[in-house]
């Protein structure tokens, strides 16, 4: 799959060892297909020694004696341009969420931003499917591309001092999941007992880039 236009990407040092790949504004799923397909791209050349796909963005490290920096980066220009991206069907991943008021306190505060009712809420965003854009933040927490514009809330003007593990919440214009008990300012309207990540799995996160996700309403929650 190819974009219809490609837009400019631009490159920059972040250190002596690594260099990034920015990518147009706005944020969009074909854009983040080419980054991932540009970091699988350079899984098979030599000196490279981590690739990391943020939301936008590609961060690529390297042995200084192996790659010239330089060079490197207009490489990665030049891939922008004109990589081929197969589009990956990623694994369809549901996660079962507690929606009521004990297990999301801002459930309220989000349908009063919205204008919309805490239903309408709850509705529109079980309703939506969602696509792993890239993993940070913490091990297992899922940066999603997806969520419905009218669901956009800001962020709390007071961050809790720890968001427990497992609440679903919503910052800005994008969802997500908890994986590990933290301090966070996003708003929480869910809960969901599912675990994100274990390191004693064979793959411990849940899930991986391109990969999508429902939340489905259910009434027990177990945390």
């Amino acid at each position: 799959m190819k974009l219809s236009k490609v837009f400019t990407a631009q490159t920059y040092w972040v250190n002596e060892n690594s260099v990034t790949l920015q990518a147009p504004a706005p944020v969009s799923l074909a854009h983040q297909q080419r980054i991932w397909a540009l970091g699988a791209a350079l899984h098979q050349r030599s000196g490279i020694t981590e690739i990391v796909p943020g939301m936008n963005n590609l961060t690529v490290q390297f042995d200084e004696a192996q790659v010239d920096g330089e060079a490197l980066m207009q490489e990665l220009q030049a891939g922008w341009k004109s990589i081929n991206v197969t589009a990956q069907a990623g694994r369809v991943i549901e996660i079962p969420v507690c929606y009521d008021g004990e297990y999301g306190p801002d459930l309220g505060d989000i349908a009063a931003h919205t204008g919309l009712t805490p239903e309408e809420v709850v509705r529109l965003h079980s309703e939506a499917e969602y696509t792993v854009f890239f993993i940070g933040f913490q091990p297992g927490f899922a940066y999603l591309g997806g969520m419905p514009e009218q669901l956009t809330t800001p962020r709390r003007a007071s961050p809790r001092q720890a968001v427990p593990a497992g609440s679903v919440a919503i910052g800005g214009a994008q969802t997500g999941v908890y994986p590990k008990t933290s301090p966070g300012g996003w708003q929480i309207l869910g809960h969901t007992d599912v675990v994100l990540f274990d390191p004693t799995r064979d793959k411990p996160s849940l899930w991986m880039p391109g990969d999508r996700v429902k939340f489905v309403a259910v009434e027990v929650c177990h945390a």
